[in-house]
Order: structure tokens, then C-alpha cells, then sequence
């Protein structure tokens, strides 16, 4: 049509968008490209109605108004005004080259104008070439920031690209994807951006590099979150050889501003919003992507503004009150959201209250439940007020404050009868209380409690009595005696043996009494204590831990930076200048742990080398090449053999190459190596340089 970006064919493969009306009529539409092949893979449109497409493109592809492009690439976004008229920009990202970097399957623009892209490129099969492998040059080189989830790439990986409004900067690139292998790839039918920028893709991943190709050996597996229902590829045999299998991932990039989502929980029930005076309600913001939040509580209490997104208030008069959440975080594209939630406060509470007892004879098995529940001042309880559970699977009984039938159950044995207020003229409607009944013709005494412990101890006693209405328990140790059906924790603080007695009545059950008696034995407890030197601290030196515990046979080191030992003297070397919670835990032959735990400090400084030459198979201690260095936190090793062939990859400083490739010793020869470190002071270093293979 007249007046838009390209009336005409520009040659080869172009784009084309086209407006329709709401009836399905054609109004206009133009064409997109250059003289060369130019596909539009997504198009999409911000809260304004500007549409924005996004694609590749062999030509030159126009750059306009945009702040942010790299140049020569062959991925493009371009944002184009209503009427298609105009581009309001248009900008190319990735490397220069002759093809695109990769293929795009993903496009979102967010309701900040922000663009993400996700896509793969790279070589499917690295030992077969076709035409279809070089369709895409790949990821290596590709912008990424400096918060990217994963920096490094074998140039067959996926990408994830997201742009600022108006294509003024980069805001986020990473690559994502196994380490040798064949390529990670997808169909973009199983890509999806949603609306708040968050990705959620299933892919092909984690290929072994033996499927079809037998030089390319995966060196780091696809980055797998903890605790997931499949954390490793299920068909890799040994090695790297295997199939591919389904990866699924979903990332949330985090730049389409602030949200804020009011929850409440009230006596642990989640979304509750509703209770008696006073009432203590737990707020939360369920988004929790600001960095601070404002809580107005709608009772005229003043505004708390917290950091945390959790926040406890009680409401000390009745009413109705809409409390409201504001989510800040002014570094946002949109700093500040709203949400509201209402609490209902009352002071209308009935007191529950019932019991429940065995009826004669002694061996019977029918039970008179009492229904003692009061309303509140003015208030009356209906017919259907309350609900029965008697515990035993038999029908649910709704009645009102009269007392039940006598309920005869099917068996002797334990039951746990439940009366429930089913009113909600009551602030607490659908509160519960439990009543316990025991059926058994003879009362027998019982608990349970550990039998061996250590000193000082505290004794846990749980009663496991069949019926019983009164318990007196005798700890043994002259204390004097308890009545109740579970004591608190009583203290053993003198190794030794002790008898204790528990003693059941019921005046219900044929016997009336029971004894039961138990020992405990309280052994000598273990006592942890060590020291530590340097101290104070010397640069880049290991430390020299003493243990000086007592009664203890085994011993478990935590040195608060995630390593750990089981050595009695451990030595150990820290990473990175700190002062570290280093906690001790001392075990006897009984299980009995005592813990001790001090500060000590380390002083690191980051250095890094790599040796030039070693002897595999040797007795000294150069038979393997590895990495050195101090203040390491990550790293990514790579040796190349005069071909260019990778031979080893590492990403720890312990662990290095013996000069085996594919169970062969490789010839003497010099060896290129590469070396990325990132030390834990945030330093980066890139090296690069020769070792040589003495045989």
C-alpha cells in the first residue's frame, strides 16, 4: 500500500505485516527486507498498539533510532509505527557475520516496551556437515551481561536477549546449554514468553556427543535446578554417549517492573481473612519483587515500610478494614504497585467446649459425648450450630448445642472425636476442638523415651497408655511426682540409671490401675573444643585446626564456606579474605553430639598460574597439570591439542589433566590452553598459553 515502510518486493524472501479490521477486511500492509533473504519470526505489540517484529535477515539490515545495535549482525528487532508508515526504530544484534547467529523461537514485549528474544544456533552434528548445519554460525561471541546465568558457550547453544525501551541499551544476554555433546535445540513450538518477561521453554538438551559424533564429549552437562523431578539425562550411558532428552526450564528476567500481590494467613490457614478480637494477621507480598513495601493496615495504625516482604499486625478493635501494599523499588521501568486485601475483625465468639466417656459395663463400647459450648452475650445457637465427628468413619452428626445420642463404636481401641463450630453468626466459625477417647475393657499403661542418652539431657516422654483418665508419673531421680497425660521434658543432668514410673487409672475399665515402669541410662557427654592457628591470619596460608574434645570417637568440621571435613585435624584452605564461622560437632559411640563453633579469620589474595610442562605417569608430584592459584570461585580450563582438538576441560582447581584422552596417553607435544577465573573477590582473568607433555 501507499504510504507505508516497502510497497514493493525489496527481492529474495521478505517479511510482510498486514493490518485487518475487526470484520476481517485487508486495510493495508507492507513489506519488510532487504535484497537478500529476510524472515520475520514473531511479531508482538505493546500496551500503546505499536506492533514490533523480530527475525533474521542475510542483508543490511536498517538501523534507525536505536542507541543500541551491533553492528553487521543478522538477528533484528524493529519497532514500526500503527499505520505502518514508519519505523519508530530498528536495530540488529549478535556478531557480524554473513548468517545469523541463531534461530529465534521466543518474542515477548513487555508492558515496560522492553524486548526479549530467546533462540539456539550452532551446528547440530559436528562430524556430518550438510547444508542445514551452516545455516547459523552460532553463539559463540554474543553479547552477554555481566548477570548472565551462564558465560560461556561451545557455539551450540540457546540465548536469551533482552532490550531496553526504545532500544537504548542491552539489558540482559546469556547463553544456556550442555558443554560439548551436539547441540542443544528446540521447535519453537515449545517456547513461550509470558507477559511479566518470564521464559518457559522445553527443549532438546544434554546430547550425548557418541550419538553420532564421536569427538565431542559433553565437558558440562545443562545447567539442572535442586531438587527437580529429573535431575540428569536418563539415557547417557558411560561417558558422554547417549541420547538426547527433554529439558524444561523457566526463567523470570525480572524488568517488567514492580508487582505486588497481598496475601494473608491467620493461625497458620492460608488466605484467611476473617477472625475474632484481637486478631494477628501474617501479611505477605506473594510477588516479592520489590525492595522495600509499604504496609497501611487500614485501622489507623501508622504505615510500616519494611524491607522484607512479610510483615505480622494485630487488630485490637473490631471493624472492617482494608489494608493495602505498596511494592517499591525505583530502579524499575514501573517503581510502585497497589494491592488491597479486607480483614474483618469481630467480637462475637462462642467457647467451645465438650467431652466424652465411657459408658458401663467396664468392657462396653458406647460413649456419652457432653456438649458444653457457650455463645456469646445475646447470641443462640441453631440446629445445625455444630458438627460431630466421632472419629471413626461413621456419618458426620450436625446438631445444635443439645448433646448427641450415645455413639457406640465398632471396636476397642483409640479415637479422636471432633466437635466443629458450623456457624457463621461466630467469629470463629469452623473452629475445632478434639476430644480423646480410649476404649478398652482393662486400662494398661505405656510410653516411649530413649534409653540411652547423654548428659545434660533432657527426657522426652511420649504416653502410649490404652485408656486411662489419670497419669502420675515418678521420674526416678527423687523430683517428686507429675500428673498429666504427657509431662514436660524432665531434666537428666548426672550420668547414671534411672527407673521411671508411670502409673494410669480409669474407673471406666475393668482393672481401674495399671504400672508401668522403663529405665533410662545416662551416659557422660561429649564436649567439643579446639583451637586453630595462624592466628592471626597469614596471606594465603592454610589453616592448622587442633581438636581438643573430650568423650567424643568422631568428628564432623563445617568451615562455613560449604566445604566440610571428617578429619580429626583437618587443615584447610579458605578462598577468599573473610572472617568464617568454622563449627565443630563432636559424636560419642551413643550418637550424642556437642558442637563449638568460633570465628576465624583468613586473609586471601587472588593469584593464578597454570604450570608450562608435566610427566604423566611419573612419581613426582607434576603428573598431572592443573590449575593454582588462591581466592579461586570459578573457573573454566581448557587444553587443545596442535589441532585444535579439546583434550580436557576443567572447572576446578583439584581437579587436572593426566595426559589421557579417550584412555590413550597422548604423544609428547605442546598443548595450547585457555583459562577463565572469576576469583570470589568478582576479579575476572583470561589466560592463555602453552604446556608442555614430557614423556
Amino acid at each position: 500500500n501507499t504510504g507505508t515502510i516497502g510497497q514493493t518486493n525489496q527481492g529474495g524472501i521478505d517479511g510482510f505485516v498486514s493490518v485487518f479490521s475487526n470484520s476481517g477486511v485487508l486495510q493495508k500492509t507492507t513489506y519488510l527486507g532487504t535484497q537478500a533473504t529476510d524472515i520475520i519470526y514473531g511479531i508482538q505489540f505493546d500496551e500503546k498498539g505499536f506492533p514490533y517484529v523480530m527475525g533474521i535477515s542475510l542483508g543490511a539490515w536498517p538501523v534507525k533510532n536505536a542507541l543500541f545495535s551491533n553492528a553487521g549482525s543478522k538477528q533484528f528487532i524493529s519497532k514500526l509505527q500503527p499505520d505502518l508508515s514508519d519505523y519508530v526504530y530498528s536495530t540488529v544484534y549478535g556478531t557480524a557475520a554473513n548468517i545469523p547467529n541463531i534461530s529465534p523461537v521466543a518474542f515477548l514485549v513487555d508492558r515496560c516496551e522492553n524486548v526479549y528474544v530467546s533462540g539456539w544456533g550452532g551446528k547440530l552434528n559436528l562430524c556430518y556437515e550438510s547444508a542445514f548445519d551452516q545455516k547459523t554460525v552460532g553463539t559463540t561471541n554474543m553479547p552477554i551481561t555481566s548477570d548472565a546465568i551462564q558465560k560461556v558457550t561451545d557455539n551450540k547453544d540457546f540465548y536469551f536477549f533482552v532490550m531496553k525501551k526504545d532500544a537504548t541499551a542491552q539489558l540482559y544476554g546469556s547463553f544456556f546449554g550442555q558443554q560439548g555433546g551436539e547441540g542443544d535445540h528446540v521447535d519453537g513450538g515449545t517456547s513461550r514468553f509470558d507477559n511479566k518477561g518470564v521464559i518457559y521453554q522445553a527443549v532438546c538438551a544434554n546430547c550425548g556427543g557418541n550419538n553420532a559424533c564421536d569427538n565431542d564429549d559433553i565437558t558440562s552437562p545443562m545447567l539442572i535446578s535442586r531438587g527437580v523431578v529429573g535431575p540428569a539425562n536418563g539415557s547417557l550411558g558411560s561417558g558422554s554417549a547417549g541420547e538426547c532428552n527433554l529439558a524444561a526450564f523457566k526463567i523470570n528476567f525480572e524488568f517488567d517492573g514492580v508487582k505486588a500481590g497481598a496475601k494473608t494467613s491467620i493461625g497458620g490457614i492460608a488466605h484467611d481473612t476473617a477472625g475474632c478480637l484481637p486478631l494477628t494477621v501474617d501479611f505477605t507480598d506473594s510477588v516479592s519483587l520489590g525492595k522495600s513495601y509499604e504496609w497501611n493496615f487500614g485501622d489507623g495504625t501508622p504505615d510500616s515500610i519494611v524491607a522484607n516482604p512479610t510483615l505480622r499486625h494485630t487488630y485490637t478493635f473490631p471493624g472492617d478494614f482494608r489494608a493495602r501494599l505498596i511494592s517499591i523499588d525505583n530502579s524499575r521501568c514501573i517503581p510502585r504497585d497497589t494491592s488491597y486485601v479486607t480483614i474483618r475483625v469481630r467480637t462475637d465468639k462462642a467457647i467451645l467446649l465438650a467431652t466424652g466417656g465411657k459408658v458401663p459395663p467396664c468392657d462396653g463400647l458406647q460413649v456419652a459425648f457432653v456438649n458444653a459450648s457457650i455463645p456469646p452475650l445475646g447470641g443462640v445457637f441453631s440446629d445445625t450450630s455444630f458438627i460431630w465427628d466421632f472419629g471413626d468413619n461413621s456419618p458426620l452428626l450436625k446438631t445444635g448445642v443439645q448433646n448427641p445420642p450415645l455413639h457406640t463404636y465398632p471396636a476397642v481401641g483409640s479415637y479422636k472425636a471432633k466437635l466443629y463450630l458450623n456457624d457463621t453468626a461466630y467469629c470463629n466459625a469452623f473452629d475445632v476442638i478434639d476430644i480423646s477417647i480410649y476404649l478398652s475393657p482393662n486400662v494398661k499403661a505405656s510410653f516411649t523415651t530413649p534409653q540411652v542418652a547423654c548428659s545434660p539431657y533432657n527426657a522426652v516422654f511420649k504416653n502410649t497408655s490404652v485408656a486411662g483418665q489419670i497419669f502420675t508419673w515418678n521420674f526416678g531421680d527423687g523430683s517428686g511426682l507429675y500428673v498429666g497425660t504427657t509431662p514436660p521434658a524432665h531434666p537428666y543432668n548426672i550420668p547414671g540409671d534411672y527407673i521411671v514410673t508411670l502409673t494410669a487409672t480409669d474407673i471406666t475399665t475393668c482393672n481401674v490401675t495399671d504400672v508401668f515402669k522403663d529405665t533410662i541410662t545416662v551416659k557422660e557427654g561429649p564436649l567439643a573444643n579446639f583451637t586453630f592457628s595462624p592466628n592471626p591470619p597469614a596471606e594465603n596460608t592454610a589453616v592448622q585446626f587442633l581438636n581438643f574434645s573430650q568423650n567424643a570417637t568422631r568428628y564432623s568440621w563445617d568451615f562455613g564456606d560449604f566445604d566440610t571435613s571428617a578429619l580429626v585435624n583437618p587443615v584447610h584452605l579458605f578462598q577468599r579474605t573473610d572472617t568464617f564461622n568454622v563449627c565443630l560437632f563432636a559424636y560419642n559411640d551413643f550418637g550424642c553430639a556437642d558442637t563449638l563453633c568460633k570465628p576465624v579469620p583468613a586473609l586471601i589474595r587472588s593469584i593464578v598460574d597454570v604450570p608450562n610442562a608435566f610427566i604423566p605417569n611419573s612419581e613426582g608430584i607434576n603428573r598431572t597439570v592443573k590449575v593454582q592459584g588462591f581466592g579461586i570461585a570459578k573457573m573454566d580450563f581448557r587444553i587443545y591439542n596442535r589441532w585444535g582438538q579439546l583434550v580436557f576441560a576443567s572447572s576446578s582447581p583439584s581437579y587436572g589433566w593426566d595426559g589421557i584422552y579417550k584412555g590413550v596417553l597422548q604423544p609428547m607435544d605442546v598443548y595450547a590452553y585457555t583459562l577463565q577465573v572469576m576469583f570470589s573477590d568478582g576479579k575476572q582473568v583470561s589466560k592463555k598459553g602453552d604446556i608442555t607433555l614430557i614423556r
